[in-house]
């Protein structure tokens, strides 16, 4: 089963007597924030206390990324400070205090630091990004600090019409937003799915 209901339920069941930290990959456009933030508000009206952190608030600054010529490649594994990222995952896994963690504001498109609190209560820890499978480039330490990984698996397609809204809806015009999502998007979706044999759950999106 792969409804909201069985997987908050699968979700608190991965912290009986501590915190848990469970990922969600998936492409660009698969939707895993959208289910990140649901499983969340489910577990927490369920009365088990749960916190988000996005990948997404990992990107390197723009800034840097202008420096590093990385700006035309913008969320490609590379454009990533997964360092920094694993560091906070350790460091909420093992937190008593709050964590304060970074942001991605898509209407500033660029990071906002310290944004998001991890609440000391969290018993659940969920944190969604493409790249949480990935078995090189830095990115495979993510996977050993997850109770669990899900992926949720998107016919590309359909991703490509979600992305092209969202990229026409955050300042693109249509056609360098369909170039970006045929370029940058369609390449960083064929690296996620490499990483679904790592995946403990496979979600039809």
């Amino acid at each position: 089963m792969t409804g909201l209901d069985a997987l908050a339920t699968r979700a608190a069941g991965l912290a009986p007597g501590g915190r848990a930290v469970l990922g969600i990959c998936g492409g660009p456009g698969a939707g895993k924030s959208t289910l990140a933030r649901s499983l969340v508000a489910e577990l927490e009206a369920r009365g088990t206390a749960a916190a988000y952190l996005p990948m997404d608030g990992f990107h390197l600054p723009a800034a840097m990324l202008e420096a590093r010529g990385l700006a035309g490649r913008k969320g490609a594994p590379e454009t990533f400070d997964v360092d920094a990222y694993v560091a906070l995952l350790r460091e909420v896994r093992d937190a008593r205090d709050d964590v304060r963690a970074p942001d991605y504001d898509r209407a500033l498109h660029d990071v906002v630091p310290d944004a998001l609190v991890i609440g000391a209560s969290a018993r659940v820890v969920v944190t969604e990004g493409n790249y949480l499978g990935l078995a090189a480039g830095g990115w495979e330490r993510v996977r050993p600090e997850l109770d669990e990984l899900w992926l949720i698996d998107v016919p590309w397609e359909v991703a490509r019409e979600r992305l092209g809204a969202r990229r026409v809806a955050t300042g693109r015009a249509r056609d360098a937003a369909e170039a970006w999502v045929d370029t940058v998007d369609a390449v960083n979706a064929r690296l996620v799915e490499s990483a679904r044999a790592r995946a403990d759950l496979v979600i039809p999106g």
